[in-house]
């Protein structure tokens, strides 16, 4: 039976200490119908001092003396008084805990719910505009072969911007498609080494370096848990821009490198890492630059800080990037002075985590 009852308690359950002293757990604190399954365990405390109990903390279900049920963490301690065993109940109500774990849930489940939707409409929408603009070039392609020397100054011109408007489009398109693929064609987290992924991005870019002008310095940079496709895709696109974005009178530079990162400091890329380290990469060039007001937004999806006629692009390459880091449980920044350059700092987790959040702890009653 209970032989104390303190005011925490009474706080938590809404009985005066009086009514519940010399009564059973069960009989007015734990519902029978909930609680039987611990009620059984606490009388082997009592007749043998062991049991699965001890020293753990569970979730039971508690009655107040309104007759609500709420949710509560018990955990449990015997001793020996006058020789015979005392349990000592702990029990924190969790109600408010579980109840934004649900919201949390179903808040999580919503999201991953809008963003299939999402994903699906941008990759079928694609698709389906694929074919319409497909027949504009062809007819425009005929046109222009069949009827071109018949068409003046004025039509030839109009031809002109309507392929190139089509063209265009289909950019957007593809962009779109491979920001939608970014989690609906994902693939596993695997050891990517990513000193030599950016040696093959800048082998891919050999033509676009010659043609600036330019130089891309790679440093160390360390191996990791990731997509490599995504990998891939991520230094591209950063690489790529640092060389777009370059001033006329000088020619891009472009340096890579990548550190792991703890609380404690950080360490030069290169074998493998501990499971709480991040590695931060780092791309800087001397290009353009941008004020440094527009450094979120530069990662919207279509955004551009320059007219299609300075730079080409189709302004969803940072989205890529800002989504593939996501993915990975990173941040992306960007940091930028007009005229002096942009530096792009990506830090993504050295290994993907498995464990779970521990909850929060609150104060107990007894």
């Amino acid at each position: 039976m209970v032989t104390e009852f303190n005011r925490a308690a009474e706080q938590v359950f809404g009985h005066a200490r009086a009514k519940v002293l010399g009564t059973e757990p069960s009989e007015i604190l734990f519902p029978p119908s909930k609680s039987e399954g611990h009620h059984n365990r606490i009388e082997r405390y009592l007749a043998a001092g062991e049991g699965s109990l001890l020293g753990k903390r569970v979730e039971v279900t508690a009655v107040r003396a309104n007759g609500e049920t709420f949710p509560a963490e018990l955990a449990m301690t015997i001793s020996q008084e006058q020789g015979a065993p005392v349990l000592t109940f702990f029990v924190r109500d969790i109600s408010q805990r579980k109840q934004a774990e649900e919201e949390q849930a179903r808040y999580a489940a919503e999201l991953e719910r809008s963003n299939r939707e999402l994903e699906q409409f941008a990759y079928v929408a694609s698709h389906d505009l694929q074919e319409p603009l497909r027949k504009i070039r062809t007819f425009g392609d005929r046109l222009e072969m069949r009827c071109g020397q018949a068409l003046d100054d004025m039509g030839r011109e109009c031809l002109s911007h309507m392929q190139a408007a089509a063209e265009r489009m289909q950019s957007l398109i593809a962009g779109l498609l491979t920001l939608s693929r970014v989690t609906t064609k994902a693939q596993d987290f695997v050891p990517v080494d990513l000193a030599r992924v950016a040696a093959e991005v800048v082998t891919d870019l050999e033509v676009q370096i010659e043609h600036v002008q330019g130089r891309v310095d790679v440093g160390r940079l360390p191996t990791i848990q990731a997509d490599a496709f995504q990998m891939r895709q991520l230094l591209q696109n950063l690489i790529g821009n640092a060389l777009k974005f370059h001033r006329p009178d000088e020619p891009p530079v472009v340096k890579v490198e990548g550190r792991f990162v703890k609380d404690r400091g950080e360490r030069a890329g290169g074998g493998g890492a501990d499971e709480d380290e991040q590695c931060r990469i780092v791309v800087e060039d001397n290009g353009i630059g941008f004020e440094q007001k527009y450094a979120e937004r530069i990662f919207g999806v279509f955004q551009r800080l320059h007219g299609r006629g300075s730079y080409e692009g189709t302004g969803i390459g940072l989205a890529i990037c800002r989504k593939i880091v996501g993915r990975h449980g990173g941040t992306i920044t960007a940091q930028g002075r007009p005229g002096q350059g942009a530096t792009f700092v990506v830090t993504l987790p050295a290994s993907q985590p498995t464990g779970e959040p521990q909850p929060c702890q609150k104060n107990e009653s007894r």
